[in-house]
């Protein structure tokens, strides 16, 4: 039996939220939602998630690199996998060669921009999560 992976969203834009919290719930996933980077810090340190989907620049600037360099720190977070969904590019011209993002900038999994293809969304999630099960696999 394959069991229904839980995912947390932290994104201050609650359009943007909802329309990727509508795509992950119709493909069944399991979705929390936090608005704000201390919420999603609490939820992270208090429940446990399969994977977190993280928007850059929220509150006074980019805190989510804030909460990517703590998660890194963190011996129970620290596997997470982390998909970055961000209009940072256009916000404050990063370029970041290839991908993953350069590891000198903030070390995360995967890097896609705003807006996301529904299919594009679903196929990344799907693959960081399978990723995530076979370094699992590998470490038990």
């Amino acid at each position: 039996m394959n069991q229904q992976k839980k995912l947390l969203i932290i994104d201050d834009d609650p359009d943007f939220v909802e329309g990727i919290k509508s795509i992950l719930d119709a493909a069944n996933y399991s979705v929390d939602v936090a608005y704000n980077p201390k919420d999603g810090l609490n939820a992270l340190q208090t429940m446990n998630y399969d994977m977190l989907l993280l928007d850059i620049m929220m509150g006074r600037g980019a805190e989510g690199i804030m909460i990517a360099r703590k998660m890194r720190k963190d011996a129970k977070l620290r596997e997470l996998p982390v998909l970055i969904i961000t209009g940072i590019r256009e916000q404050m011209a990063f370029l970041f060669p290839g991908e993953p993002v350069h590891p000198r900038f903030v070390e995360v999994d995967e890097l896609v921009e705003k807006p996301v293809e529904p299919q594009f969304l679903l196929d990344k999630v799907s693959a960081l999560l399978q990723a995530a099960e076979a370094r699992k696999g590998k470490a038990g």
